[in-house]
């Protein structure tokens, strides 16, 4: 992705900087380059296209691969990791939570059961198992939960967005604005509960007598309700259908 990213923003010269990092560590980034203060962030949640369909990444639902799922490689924990050491209750929760999957009870344990005889170590394998556990319902494979579930375990999405919007959002100066592309409900979940929380003037708590100002105030919401992909852009682009964007602008 960095080097398409280089050849394709190369006639921008030294305008543009390019480093593989993980959002919750911008603040390294920033320290490395000397910048302490920035006029603008862009966050693209989605997932590479090409990422998804290389086999070796592990990803994919059609293509067989080892089951690693991680965005970087210089981490440790896989999804073969996963798969087979949690417990039939940590697979369950995880399926639910992070792929809000139905039928988490029931794929975890046939996973647990499939394990004792030998180990999941590779794409096709586990989505079959998935296939065969709940069926084929439309369109959309049936593993895509829980595959979703675990790449986001894998490389700990969620915390990792949390702790990058609070790291970014230190760093604007005031004006500057910081926008979220999200695709999926937990993720935009997150971005809309801190954009309210930092923008909110009083804060109300049960054990309070009346409400008392927000401290942490320091953002201004521009758009209260997110803003999504015109019928035309998801013609032409599909897998633009589930993205929201969200877009607050810092006050101090």
């Amino acid at each position: 992705a960095i080097a398409q990213a280089k050849e394709r923003l190369s006639h921008f010269g030294q305008r543009v900087t390019l480093r593989q990092e993980n959002f919750r560590f911008a603040d390294r980034v920033l320290d490395q380059l000397s910048i302490k203060k920035i006029g603008g962030v862009i966050l693209d949640l989605g997932v590479s296209s090409r990422q998804l369909e290389n086999a070796e990444r592990g990803f994919s639902l059609m293509r067989n691969g080892p089951l690693d799922m991680r965005m970087d490689p210089r981490t440790q924990r896989t999804a073969a990791a996963i798969i087979n050491s949690y417990s039939e209750e940590e697979l369950t929760r995880l399926f639910r939570e992070l792929g809000e999957e139905p039928a988490a009870r029931r794929i975890a344990t046939a996973i647990v059961k499939q394990r004792k005889t030998a180990p999941l170590r590779e794409t096709l394998p586990l989505a079959r198992l998935i296939e065969k556990v709940v069926g084929r319902h439309g369109r959309r494979h049936p593993a895509t939960q829980v595959f979703q579930a675990l790449r986001m375990e894998v490389n700990d999405e969620l915390a990792a967005l949390g702790d990058g919007l609070r790291v970014l959002t230190a760093r604007l100066q005031p004006g500057a604005r910081i926008a979220v592309i999200s695709f999926h409900s937990l993720e935009d979940r997150i971005v809309k509960n801190f954009f309210r929380d930092r923008s909110r003037e009083y804060v109300d708590r049960p054990q309070w007598p009346e409400p008392r100002p927000n401290k942490e105030r320091d953002l201004q919401v521009i758009t209260p309700k997110p803003v999504k992909p015109s019928d035309t852009e998801q013609r032409f682009n599909p897998r633009a259908r589930s993205a929201k964007l969200r877009v607050a602008e810092k006050l101090t």
